[in-house]
Order: C-alpha cells, then structure tokens, then sequence
C-alpha cells in the first residue's frame, strides 16, 4: 500500500516539495534549499509564493496580511507565531508585509489590516480581521476547517 503525498511550496524559495504524510510532522525540509517546510513557525512570503501555495498546497495555510506601520499588527505577532506552533502539524501559518508587497493587498482585496485569510485545497475558506489572540486564532481556523 502506498502512502498518502503532500506537497507543500517552500516559503524561502518557491520550490514545490512532496513527503508521505506520514512525516509531516517530522519538519520535512526543502529538497532545494533545505528550509524547513512544517516547522510551526510563520513564514514571511511574497506574492508569488503565497499564489503558488494557496494553489497548490496541500496543508490548510493561514496567512497574516500586515504591515510594519501598523500597531496592532506588530503587537499580534507574537500571538501569531504562538497559534503557528499550536497548529502545527496539521496547519501551516505565514504573513506576507503588505507595505513592501502591495500587490497581494491588491490582488486580495484587504481593506484593513491586520487581516487573515485562511486557504485550503486551492481555494480561500475564510476571512478574520483585527488583532486576535493566539487561542481566538486557532479556534478560527478550527472551527472553519473542522479539525479537533
């Protein structure tokens, strides 16, 4: 019997990977660069690394849409990373600094950040906006994705 892939794009550098599940939980690397992949940490990500794997991924991806002006961005953060550990294996979270990316800002219509939009199996789930609290986060995407 053969083991269910996953294919999940590299944040460092845009590389498609594929690993049976089963190691998902492992901190499967890049076979090109060899960053981390499921690691539970957020990664910062460029428009067309963040198109590529809402596209293609095969990992629930919660994506924080901010800026470094913004107040109440920076003071979620750490929130943000600490919901990035609790969800992992089973989620992957990253952010993408609308300020040196406007296009996704654009390309995504955010009208006001912080902003998160939760994408899976190719196509955008759910929408969350303002600053939320680690647990508020992770019941969110719980919730919306049914996971335990």
């Amino acid at each position: 019997m053969t083991d269910r892939k996953i294919r999940l794009t590299c944040p460092e550098c845009g590389q498609t990977n594929q690993f049976p599940a089963v190691k998902a939980a492992a901190n499967p690397q890049c076979g090109v660069c060899g960053h981390a992949l499921n690691s539970g940490k957020v990664a910062s990500l460029d428009l067309k690394t963040l198109e590529k794997a809402a596209k293609a991924d095969d990992l629930p991806l919660l994506v924080d849409f901010w800026a470094p002006w913004c107040g109440p961005c920076r003071a979620m953060a750490p929130e943000f990373e600490r919901a990035a550990r609790n969800l992992a294996p089973q989620v992957r979270l990253a952010k993408i600094d609308t300020q040196s990316h406007p296009d996704a800002a654009i390309r995504y219509s955010i009208r006001g950040i912080p902003a998160f939009i939760l994408f899976h199996r190719g196509r955008e789930v759910a929408r969350l906006s303002g600053a939320r609290p680690a647990a508020e986060i992770e019941r969110f995407v719980r919730d919306k994705l049914a996971l335990a």
